[in-house]
């Protein structure tokens, strides 16, 4: 009896290399994906912030007491922009708040008389890159687009 159970011993010896050779690369990819999560999550945190803090600053300046309503030249939306993209109401390059954004991707507009609203549109892009590979069919997206609007009254 002692005999057979050795030889099974001898048997599975190899067995627990060969499984964790198979579930590496999922835990890897599983490990990946929370990653990629939280740095999205940070990147949507970062544009809301900085969504608050350019329309609180359009709220603040876009007041015109004397028609009693909002008014928005293109030195304000320039101003608004920039500090969307840079914290700052001075351009930047370099120092967007989350990479790749740009002016282009932030839209400043008046809603009625007394709001105004400023949108960001952002598409994230995961580290691994925009797409995966499919084994059958057109390869998966990876990209997410990420929107951060805020309304505010004039100030």
């Amino acid at each position: 009896m002692k005999g057979s159970a050795f030889k099974q011993l001898q048997l599975q010896r190899g067995v627990a290399m060969v499984e964790f050779a198979i579930a590496l690369p999922l835990l890897l990819l599983l490990l990946l994906a929370i990653g990629e999560f939280g740095r999205m999550l940070y990147h949507y945190n970062n544009l809301l912030q900085a969504n608050r803090d350019a329309v609180r600053y359009l709220a603040g300046h876009s007041w015109n007491t004397t028609l009693g309503r909002v008014v928005i030249d293109t030195t304000l939306t320039t101003r608004t922009k920039n500090l969307a993209v840079y914290g700052v109401p001075v351009a930047q390059p370099g120092n967007e708040v989350v990479p790749g954004l740009t002016t282009a991707n932030v839209t400043v507009s008046t809603i009625g008389t007394e709001h105004v609203q400023v949108s960001i549109n952002y598409v994230f892009q995961p580290v691994i890159g925009g797409s995966l590979p499919a084994l059958i069919g057109n390869a998966i997206p990876l990209n997410i687009p990420l929107v951060a609007t805020t309304v505010m009254r004039g100030l």
